[in-house]
């Protein structure tokens, strides 16, 4: 590797498998070097998918979870106890592909320090983990690892034939790595398996500057998705996965009972197969509610097309909606719920783990249920959606609230508390 010039601006990289789209891994990504721009970093990106500037982006293709490689790896990984040696073999090689390419890209950046995002966290990519893991120990780079899912939370990984590669990278137990979680129950489990320190640094949202009000681009969206100016636009912005808990917001519009309510979903399903949704259309079908698949229409930036049709960012959708639904059984923390706030839209959510510990008790105003619908929940979303003085009153406590708790601000002192640890240079 080239040696440094200490005089210049330090350089950070991220690593992930994919940088690009609304997935909460990239959201935070942006949020994070945004802020790290701000106090003198540049940063740049190292993955197999990118949306970055590519002057700032390194490509692996390999590093890309969905790369036919590691699709077949990951299919042969989990659901069964053991491996065979073939793929042991095809572990080694493509740990070890990914390794010389990872040396590569440090060389051609001229990186400082990384940040290993969720690629050291959760096993969406076996090899990149490792590859990473032994490019750590071979360079001596410094490195935080910031956390979003771990394995032990997905119970698809619970079964595998990985346990080596789980327990080697997926966290590594490296004392040199600063490890950043984003809530305060993954960080006590994180701690309890590791025994190692981490910090706890949530989700942010940049609530010292509000959103831009709606513009032209967006003037024919809910054209577009099929919900009229009249009709209330319920929108689900998560991905189609069990956990989101859709079929409550299925219950709710029938239960509603108002033919205005107009269902929008936002995502598709990834990496977690179509079954669910296929469950979904024939649930909503009996409960005789419509879905609306928004996610043809919704990319990471704006577009227009050939033919002059648009495509819209998630950010354009928030300000379209009356209700934001967020009835999730299980999440990391909750990027949909500080998205709605800084939308200033009113948010049904279900009281999931993390929603109880970390964000409750600030005293945010949501329409919540107990997992399970309740007409005091059917009778609080009518009223939010019915009286606009009741509803901007609660949007606006939110959005003070959140700014307080979980802005840019919070997330710069993080990031300068960890870096000064590391006696990183500013």
């Amino acid at each position: 590797m080239a040696t440094k010039n200490t005089e210049r601006t330090p350089r950070i990289g991220f690593v992930s498998t994919r940088i690009s789209g609304t997935d909460g891994v990239s959201l935070e990504i942006c949020k994070w070097s945004e802020v790290l721009e701000s106090l003198g970093y540049d940063c740049y990106y190292i993955t197999g998918v990118s949306d970055r500037a590519p002057e700032r982006t390194f490509l692996i293709e390999e590093a890309d979870f969905l790369h036919p490689e590691i699709e077949e790896i990951n299919q042969q990984c989990f659901g069964r106890p053991l491996r065979t040696a073939t793929l042991s073999s095809k572990l080694h090689e493509l740990n070890q592909r990914i390794k010389a390419k990872l040396y590569d890209a440090l060389e051609a950046l001229d990186l400082d320090l990384l940040i290993a995002q969720n690629s050291l966290t959760i096993p969406m990519n076996i090899p990149l983990g490792a590859a990473l893991v032994e490019v750590l120990l071979e360079t001596g780079l410094p490195c935080i690892a910031h956390h979003h899912d771990f394995v032990w939370e997905r119970d698809r990984f619970l079964v595998n034939a990985v346990e080596d590669y789980l327990c080697a990278a997926f966290p590594p137990p490296l004392p040199k790595i600063q490890h950043v979680v984003i809530n305060s129950l993954a960080g006590e489990e994180f701690s309890r398996r590791t025994g190692m320190p981490y910090q706890v640094i949530p989700n942010v949202m940049n609530f010292a500057h509000p959103p831009e009000p709606p513009d032209e681009h967006v003037k024919d969206l809910r054209q577009r998705f099929g919900v009229a100016d009249d009709e209330m636009l319920i929108l689900q912005p998560t991905r189609v996965v069990q956990r989101k808990g859709i079929e409550h917001t299925i219950e709710l519009v029938r239960r509603l009972e108002d033919v205005r309510c107009r269902l929008v979903i936002t995502h598709e399903a990834n990496d977690e197969g179509t079954a669910y949704r296929d469950h979904l259309c024939r649930f909503a079908e009996l409960m005789g509610v419509d879905l609306i698949f928004a996610a043809p229409w919704i990319g990471a930036q704006r577009t227009t097309g050939h033919e002059g049709c648009s495509q819209y960012a998630i950010w354009d959708v928030y300000p379209q909606a009356d209700l934001v639904a967020y009835p999730s059984t299980y999440e990391g923390f909750g990027n949909a719920f500080l998205e709605a706030i800084y939308y200033r839209k009113p948010i049904f959510c279900n009281r999931y783990s993390i929603f109880r510990t970390e964000i409750e008790p600030f005293g945010f105003r949501a329409i919540v249920m107990d997992g399970f619908l309740t007409e005091d929940v059917l009778n609080e979303v009518r009223r939010v959606l019915r009286d606009e003085e009741y509803r901007q009153e609660m949007v606006e406590h939110n959005y003070q609230l959140a700014r307080q708790h979980f802005s840019f601000e919070r997330l710069e002192l993080g990031l300068r508390s960890i870096l000064a640890k590391m006696h990183f240079p500013s």
